[in-house]
């Protein structure tokens, strides 16, 4: 981390962007009426916080000013490129013509509180729990039949991304870049299908997992774990083969080296060469009546 800078006054540079340290050391930046911080996590990872409208010098900030939570950062050098990829998405959205209304309406997620409308027939909704898109039977027509759903809503955690699929000009560079990785990983089928072309591994979280799945369809895969106390420095792990779940599923128990036991993307895959079968006094409240 570079050294503090606090006592300096920051100004935005050619992207648009100002850029500073906070009282305690974080990197942070100003983006419009946005400022943004990367927060130290465990094991020296961090995540991208905001917080809206906040006046105050961004060397007076602290971690307590910073309230919405929106991933991973992989370190400074990806925090001023998403800055600055933030700052394009700014200026993209003040060029497009999207209008905020109220509309008396009910949604799948209850009741409309607030909507956008981003041109006729594409409105999305606020509720007081989430919110998506309806498109009107004429836009929802022209949503890829592998995509369309028949109501014509899609929610904002995901399906918000075939909205953006299908009128790319209504969205901006960084939201169709955010809206092709959604689909690539929730609905890679389809994706293949519009674009013509296989995804390749590290392509698409969902296509990744099923090929896992089938490569590991007869290993012991951890469901559960916890560290031992009853063996230091010992992880003692419940799995199952292929790591399916079930009241009839057979489990078995291993010790593993906690220094060596990292989940992975898909999970933990026992080494039966290595992982011994471990049937002694368990730290699982659920095993202790079954533990020998």
């Amino acid at each position: 981390m570079l050294p503090s800078q606090c006592s300096e006054v920051s100004a935005p540079d050619a992207s648009g962007v100002e850029f500073g340290r906070s009282a305690d050391d974080m990197a942070v930046a100003r983006v419009g009426d946005l400022v943004f911080a990367m927060v130290p996590a465990r094991d020296g990872q961090y995540f991208l916080a905001s917080a809206w409208r906040v006046s105050r010098p961004l060397a007076e900030l602290k971690r307590d000013d910073f309230y919405s939570h929106h991933g991973s950062v992989e370190g400074e050098a990806a925090f001023r490129n998403r800055m600055i990829e933030q700052a394009g998405h700014s200026g993209e959205l003040r060029l497009l013509s999207r209008q905020t209304v109220r509309v008396t309406c009910s949604t799948p997620w209850g009741p409309s509180q607030g909507a956008t409308v981003y041109a006729d027939g594409i409105v999305c909704h606020t509720t007081a729990g989430h919110g998506g898109f309806r498109l009107s039977d004429a836009r929802n027509a022209k949503v890829h039949s592998m995509l369309r759903t028949d109501g014509g809503w899609y929610e904002e955690d995901a399906a918000w991304a075939i909205v953006a699929l299908t009128f790319p000009d209504l969205f901006t560079s960084y939201e169709r870049k955010c809206a092709d990785k959604t689909i690539r990983d929730s609905w890679p089928d389809a994706w293949e299908t519009i674009f013509g072309r296989p995804l390749a591994p590290g392509e698409s979280y969902e296509k990744d997992a099923q090929a896992f799945a089938r490569e590991h369809a007869g290993d012991w895969i951890v469901i559960a774990a916890l560290r031992s106390d009853h063996h230091p420095g010992m992880t003692e792990v419940i799995a199952t083969i292929g790591g399916t779940r079930g009241e009839r599923v057979e489990e078995r128990r291993f010790l593993v080296p906690s220094d060596e036991y990292a989940i992975g993307r898909f999970g933990f895959i026992i080494d039966e060469t290595r992982h011994s079968i471990y049937e002694g006094p368990s730290s699982f409240a659920a095993w202790r009546g079954r533990a020998a």
